[in-house]
This record gives structure tokens, sequence and C-alpha cells, in this order.
């Protein structure tokens, strides 16, 4: 045998003794992973690894523990391992047959962070053969984590806070009643009923009207005259009507004489039964129960008097108590109380602030034509009215607005100490949670804001966090925002979504990051640099984030994309 036929026989003996102890790689053609690239939902990464072990690969006494790692600039994630036997090894592994190989399916989730939105997954082995350690080498399996959902985090800083409205009206109505009695089958207006405590206010109010100071304005009288219900119908009609009659004619002599003038209306009821129920039902008359049950059963005006005066035992208390307070005039006074003009209002804050009411005050700041003067006044309002919550909600929004989120944080907290219940302040709050990342806490504050103005956007923000995209576009409704924009993104509606982004008030960087998405999704290259450039020029930041972004992979190789992502 020639030397050189020795030596080729010495190294294929060696290649496959070596052959029989190693296993060799796997091709990442045996893996399929979902999704791919993987996807950020709720702050979390989830996949789901398909595998194959091919025919002839897993040897009878191996074991084989696979470790998916997602790698990323600085660190390292370990998902959760799965571990894979031959058939000769004694475990409560799956087995893999050696003749036939197997298929395995692993799910692991990792707590997302900013980094691996530039990332790599990687499928690491650890495996023995009997007692012997063996290499497998690693498989890239997945490349980066598309983190659209995270934008939800920037979103949320141009969220609509929850401001507390003021309760002031320019016009408030008001009335002045009076009571006029009389005798019985008498419409004559004695003299002890004008001195009576009810049309002596009624006067007082009257004669205050047309003084120019006292802010009031005559909006009309209303007389209504009442017979009570005993006697003829007909008798007690004409009596109801004369009193009506007697009633108005004194008032017109009033209001001719305090130099008032508008309208005054009058009708008359001939038998107050209602009232006459009304009484009895608030009386101790004996037999009053009774006396109830006969007016349910009988309409008839002439039927219910005599069943009335049946019941002997009642009927002289009736005549007593209930029958003389029924035979009245009532005089309702209405009029408005006019507050001050948006001039009067600034004015006196300007000199006095002090004499403003606190829903002047609040009213004051609302009409402020800057944020610098807006917190000049409820800084003042704070000072002078320090119980009421809504100054320091208020303040706390303005804080929001400018980024100042502890600043916000601590204004917030102290409405809450006065009022744990303000709507608008749990509302605050629950965003503040949010920016934080404790939906948990958010849930919790939001339960508490009812009816406050923004919930429903506040609402829809939690359900972006919390991965319910479907759910936060019905919270966010008709609402112009970035991050209703963004959940409709997410639920792949990309019209509505680019719809709401042109209806935004006050567009941001995160808007134009956005409609660049959008486009790019759409295969509009143009419009998606465009859009990228606008947010670039107002968020310098947004250049390195656009850089790694998936949402951009399709344009990396464009001349213009290059360019905006090297800005800083």
């Amino acid at each position: 045998m020639s030397k050189k036929i020795s030596l080729c026989m010495t190294v294929l003996a060696a290649t496959v003794l070596s052959s029989c102890s190693k296993m060799g790689p796997l091709s990442p053609d045996y893996f399929t992973v979902t999704p791919n690239p993987l996807e950020a939902q709720a702050g979390k990464v989830p996949v789901t690894i398909n595998g194959l072990f091919p025919e002839k690969y897993m040897k009878r006494k191996a074991v084989v523990t696979v470790t998916p790692v997602l790698r990323y600039e600085g660190g390292e994630a370990l998902g959760q391992p799965a571990t894979f036997q031959g058939e000769k090894v004694v475990g409560n592994n799956q087995t893999i047959s050696y003749r036939v190989g197997g298929n395995y399916t692993m799910k692991t989730t990792y707590d997302y962070i900013d980094p691996m939105h530039k990332s790599e997954l990687y499928l690491v082995f650890a495996a023995t053969v009997g007692k012997k350690s063996v290499s497998i080498p690693e498989v890239k399996v997945a490349d980066g984590v598309i983190a659209t959902s995270e934008l939800v985090k920037r979103t949320l800083k141009s969220a609509s806070t929850s401001y507390a409205q003021d309760n002031f009206q320019r016009i408030i109505k008001k009335k002045q009643e009076a009571n006029i009695q009389f005798l019985i089958n008498q419409a004559k207006i004695r003299t002890g009923e004008i001195k009576s405590v009810s049309v002596q206010d009624f006067l007082a109010t009257l004669k205050d009207i047309p003084v120019e100071e006292n802010r009031k304005a005559f909006d009309g009288i209303e007389i209504s005259s009442y017979a009570s219900p005993d006697g003829s119908l007909d008798f007690n009609t004409k009596l109801a009507d004369q009193r009506g009659k007697t009633t108005k004619s004194y008032v017109a002599g009033e209001m001719k004489a305090a130099g008032v003038e508008g309208n005054v209306d009058s009708k008359y009821t001939a038998e107050d039964w209602e009232g006459f129920q009304q009484l009895v039902s608030q009386s101790n008359i004996q037999d009053k129960d009774v006396i109830i049950r006969v007016l349910s059963m009988y309409n008839d005006p002439e039927e219910r008097e005599k069943q009335i005066r049946n019941i002997s035992a009642a009927y002289g208390d009736l005549t007593k108590e209930i029958l003389p307070r029924l035979r009245r005039s009532r005089i309702m006074l209405h009029y408005n109380l006019i507050g001050r003009t948006d001039e009067e209002i600034m004015s006196q804050f300007n000199q006095e602030p002090a004499k403003l009411s606190v829903e002047e005050m609040l009213y004051a700041a609302s009409m402020a034509d800057d944020e610098e003067q807006q917190e000049k006044i409820l800084g003042k309002m704070k000072d002078i009215y320090p119980n009421d919550y809504r100054s320091y909600n208020n303040l706390a929004t303005l804080a929001y607005q400018r980024g100042d989120y502890a600043q916000a944080k601590q204004l917030v907290d102290k409405a809450l100490a006065l009022n744990a219940n303000a709507p608008e302040a749990n509302v605050n709050k629950g965003l503040l949670s949010m920016l934080d990342g404790n939906t948990a806490e958010a849930t919790q504050y939001l339960s508490k804001g009812s009816n406050a103005l923004g919930l429903n956007e506040a609402l829809g923000n939690l359900y972006l966090l919390q991965g319910n995209n479907a759910q936060a576009v019905k919270a966010f409704g008709k609402d112009a925002s970035n991050s209703a924009a963004l959940a409709q993104l997410l639920n792949k509606d990309y019209l509505s979504a680019a719809t709401t982004l042109n209806g935004v008030a006050e567009p941001d960087a995160m808007t134009s990051y956005l409609k660049a998405i959008i486009a790019s999704r759409t295969n509009n290259t143009d419009l998606a640099i465009d859009n990228l450039k606008t947010a670039v020029s107002l968020d310098s930041s947004l250049a390195d984030y656009a850089a790694k972004d998936l949402e951009f992979v399709k344009l990396r190789n464009d001349a213009a994309f290059k360019q905006i992502t090297q800005l800083k």
C-alpha cells in the first residue's frame, strides 16, 4: 500500500470517528419565527419558534437545550429554554427520533426595552451526547423588533389633559315668590296681607331692579290665583278669576311705583284639588288616608266634595286647617342677575383680584391670551381660594403641556388632597401614571374620572398601553390626536389614521413621524421621506430612531433617507 493511499484512509477514519461524536450545525431553514420581524405589544415581545431536527441528526443518547436569545446593543435577553432528548435518554423532555427527526414549537416573551429596536434573535444550543459535551453552532433566526406600538409613550406627551371648568354664568335666573291669602268667598286684598313677609320681600326685590349697580333685569311676573274646593264650581270659577284680576291690578300699581315695565301673566284655577291633596298628605288630620282615597276614586268635583263632607269627623279640621290656605294668589317675580362683562372681570383682576368670585377667577383664566397670563391668574386664584382644587389641577395641565411632569405631579397630588374624587385631577393623575408605565395605577385613577373632559382620550391611551388596539379606537372615537391615529395605524386602518393626523390641531414631530410610517407601509416613498424630514426637523432625536426603525427597512438604501437619518 502506498503512503498516499495510507494517508487518505487515515483521514477518512478520523472523519468518521469525529462525525460520530459531533452533531453539526443546523440550517436557519429549519426554523420559522412568528412574527418575523418581532413586534412589541403592550411592552412585551412575544415570539413563537417552530423548529425541526432533521433525520439522523438527534443522537440516540443526546440531550439538547435550545435557548432563544435576543441580542441588542449593550446586552441580551434570554427567552424560555426548551430541552429535547434522543431515544435512549431516560427523561421527561420531548423525544426526537434519530431516524426520522422531529418538529417542535417554542414560545417565549421578552420585556421590551428601547435598545431592542435594533436587535437579532439567535437560538443558542447546549448539548451532550452521553456524558460528553458537544458543540452546536448558534443560529440567527430573526432580525429586529417593530416597536411602533411603543410610540404611545411619545404620543402620550401630547395627550389632552383634563381642565376643570368654571361655573361662571353671565346671567343667573332668579325668582321671588309672594303669597296673598283671601277670606272665604272674597277677592279683596287685605292690608295685613300686604304687610306679610313674603309680600314685603317681593316688593323689596321689585324696587331693586331699576337700580343699575344691582345688576338685576326684570324677566316677567306670573300670578296664579285659586279658590278652595268647597262650594259650587261656577261660583269658585268666578271667585278665582276675580282674585287674579285683583292681584294683577295690585302688582301693576307696585310695578309703576317702582319704575319697572314688563309682562305680567295671570291665570286662575277654580278649585285647587292638587294643592288640597298635597296639604292633606302633609297634615295630621284624622282620616286623611280616607280623604286621599276619595280623591283617587272620584274625578267629579261635586262628588268629591260630597264624599269628603260625609267624613264628618275630619271635615271640621279641613275647614279650619286646609281650606283657608287654598284661598290665595301666588305671585312669582322672575328676574336675572347680570354678571360682570369680560372687560370688567379682567379690570377687577388687575386692580383688586380678591373681589372676584372663585368662578369669575376661573373664568378669567380661561380668557387669558397666553399661557403666562393663564398661569398668573390661576396662581392668584390658588392664593385667594386655597381650598378649591381646580386651580391646582389646571396649573398641573399647563405643567404637563410644557413637559414639566414632576411639577404636574406635585400639583395634581395637591388637587387630589383637596378633593380625592375630583374627576379632572384623577384623569390627569392617570396620564402621569401612564407616563411612568404604571397601567394598573392609571386604571385606578381613570375609574374616578367620570364625565371629566379628556377621559375618553385618556382611556384610549390606556388601552394602547395594554395592547387593546381595537378598544382604543372605540375609546378615541372622533378624537384627532397622535394617539388616536396610532391606534388606527396599529389596526391597519391607514386611511382613517391619515385622516386623523391631518386633523390634529397642533401637529408636532410625532404627527409627521406617524404620517411617514403610514406612507412607508403603503409604499409611498416620497411622502414617507417628506414627513420624515419634517419630523426630524422638529425633533432631531428621531433621526437615530428612524435609522433603526424596521418600519423604514425598505428605505435604508434610499439616498434621501440616509441623509435624513444622519441629521442630529
